[in-house]
């Protein structure tokens, strides 16, 4: 696993795609002098549908094949482009989840609820706020 984030270039239809770089929002990477030759190499625009990024967790299963450049991300950044790749039921999940921070209702159901919708359990930790023993004992109520 690498610390960086991945752009990569989508080049067949199907399998694993990636997140499409408009559904994460400007990243202030893509005005780096890197970035832009990387765009112009591949005669495309961050606009363009088949530029993807992947953060670092992900990184291994961009296809070996595509045209790829490892991008460094701010921790809001990398924050957007996780919920921009997780699922809608993840992404619910993970937003009760920094709503918690604020409270402790219900806090074993929401904790077993994320690790059952395959949140991982660092994500849960950080988005939570919870103590790693809290999550292990809540997961096995």
């Amino acid at each position: 696993m690498t610390d960086d984030a991945y752009l990569f270039l989508v080049m067949t239809t199907g399998g694993w795609q990636g997140t499409p770089l408009a559904l994460v929002g400007e990243l202030e990477c893509l005005h780096t002098s890197a970035v832009q030759a990387w765009f112009a190499a591949q005669g495309l625009s961050a606009a363009s549908p088949a530029v993807r990024v992947v953060p670092p967790e992900q990184s291994a299963l961009i296809p070996k094949d595509a045209e790829r450049l490892p991008v460094p991300l701010s921790e809001e950044e990398l924050q957007r482009l996780r919920r921009a790749a997780a699922t809608d039921h993840v992404a619910c999940v993970e937003e009760e989840l920094l709503t918690f921070r604020d409270g402790e209702d219900n806090r074993d159901t929401l904790l077993r609820r994320a690790l059952a919708a395959g949140v991982p359990a660092h994500r849960i930790i950080e988005l939570s706020g919870v103590d790693p023993a809290t999550l292990s004992s809540a997961s096995q109520t």
